[in-house]
């Protein structure tokens, strides 16, 4: 499925890290940042959580909600965000079914292999829920600069 900004964000109801449920119905009236990302504690997925915590007071101040999205379990969220001192949530979907729903869940390849994984991807979500802004194939260095700048025009 591919999604198209101006269209209505797929519903999803995840468990994420503190114990809590993140749904898009819960997130109404707020900004949101989803982003998705493959793996816990990997470089890439590293340096994107650390931009993205160390502009979080700049995107709460522009009334943004940042979540980090991945197939990996709670359990290993809550280490990356120990380890690297993240305040914001990262939700699990370790059934992949939103993974899908938004079109991020796809085939990659690596070295002549093929295999189903995560495309770095960020979506920005209006108040309403309406899809405001799509990021795909995301290269870390300037990305969450560039999404918070996004956030404060909306």
């Amino acid at each position: 499925m591919t999604l198209t900004t101006g269209a209505p964000a797929p519903s999803f109801s995840l468990p994420a890290t503190d114990g809590r449920q993140i749904s898009l119905d819960g997130l109404k009236g707020r900004k949101v940042v989803l982003y998705f990302y493959p793996k816990d504690d990997t470089s890439g997925c590293t340096l994107e959580a650390q931009a993205f915590q160390s502009l979080r007071k700049d995107f709460e101040a522009a009334d943004t909600e940042i979540i980090g999205i991945s197939p990996d379990s709670l359990k290993s969220h809550d280490k990356f965000r120990a380890k690297y001192g993240l305040e914001f949530p990262l939700a699990s979907d370790e059934g992949k079914d939103m993974l899908e729903a938004y079109g991020v869940w796809v085939e990659k390849s690596m070295y002549g292999r093929k295999y189903m994984g995560v495309e770095r991807t960020t979506i920005l979500i209006d108040r309403d829920g309406t899809i405001a802004r799509i990021w795909p194939k995301v290269k870390v260095p300037g990305h969450a600069e560039e999404v918070l700048e996004a956030a404060r025009a909306l």
